[in-house]
């Protein structure tokens, strides 16, 4: 039971953690104390009882660190929103890499990094792969590029264009990148797939902070569902996955590329 109960040496019976609880399992049945109480294992793990009581009443146990700091309220002191549009128009893919791979302790910071990211009722149902090995990169991005040159549809895209990038790069679906990060979950639905999708959003602006590049790879997705023993080589088992290449770029950009502006529907 992640959340064991309330710590009444420092409760206010304030009923924060009443109108909080996505599944109303703290109580005010009228007596002198709020009550918790979670018989059917309902509770979400969502953490926000223990984020937004003010008393740190909320007494829990195998859920990881909770923390504050300057700024916790205030984003805005953190980065100011001129400095992250700018971060974010700087966010490229990157499409060729160095050989250079990436330390343990900065791939650390970009996988704690993606454990912050946000998931439908909370599931985190996600696993995360990384492959460096190149042998294993190698093979793996041989079965892609095969199963795409020979799918019809995938190969009239595609297919000339994998053959260019093997006469360039001995890895060509991962243009050489040292490292390729999977993420993986048992769920099939459409809010397993966007959980998927934010957590390695999160691992990319990670990145990008870290001065590396990322590049998000459909090529493996496409692959590995064209043929699903694909993902023996990846060892991974999945019924949704998402993948992107990380390591130092080895170009520079000398300008954003062209962006027209979306229409957006609904705004005076």
């Amino acid at each position: 039971m992640p959340i064991i109960g309330i710590d009444y040496d420092k409760c206010s019976q304030c009923g924060t953690c009443i109108t909080t609880c996505p599944r109303a399992l703290f109580k005010d049945d009228g007596g002198e104390k709020i009550r918790y109480a979670d018989p059917n294992s309902m509770c979400i793990r969502c953490g926000h009882c223990v984020a937004r009581c003010p008393e740190d009443a909320v007494l829990y146990e195998d859920m990881g660190e909770s923390i504050t700091f300057k700024g916790i309220n205030n984003p805005e002191e953190i980065v100011t929103y001129e400095e992250m549009f700018k971060f974010l128009q700087g966010h490229r893919s990157i499409r060729q890499y160095k050989k250079q791979e990436v330390p343990n302790n900065t791939l650390l910071k970009i996988f704690h990094a993606m454990q912050w990211a946000p998931t439908g009722r909370n599931m985190r149902s996600e696993t995360i792969t990384i492959i460096s090995d190149k042998q294993q990169l190698k093979e793996l991005s041989d079965a892609i590029q095969e199963v795409l040159t020979n799918d019809k549809a995938w190969g009239w895209l595609y297919g000339e264009r994998l053959a260019n990038l093997a006469k360039e790069f001995e890895v060509p679906v991962y243009f050489n990148a040292p490292h390729l990060i999977i993420v993986s979950s048992q769920l099939s639905t459409v809010i397993g797939i966007q959980n998927i999708a934010d957590m390695i959003t999160y691992g990319r602006l990670a990145a990008h902070s870290l001065g590396l590049g990322t590049c998000w790879n459909g090529w493996t997705q496409v692959g590995i569902e064209l043929n699903p023993k694909i993902m023996k080589i990846a060892r991974i088992r999945a019924k949704a996955f998402g993948a992107f290449t990380l390591g130092y770029p080895n170009y520079e950009l000398f300008r954003t590329p062209p962006r027209s502006l979306k229409r957006v529907k609904g705004l005076n």
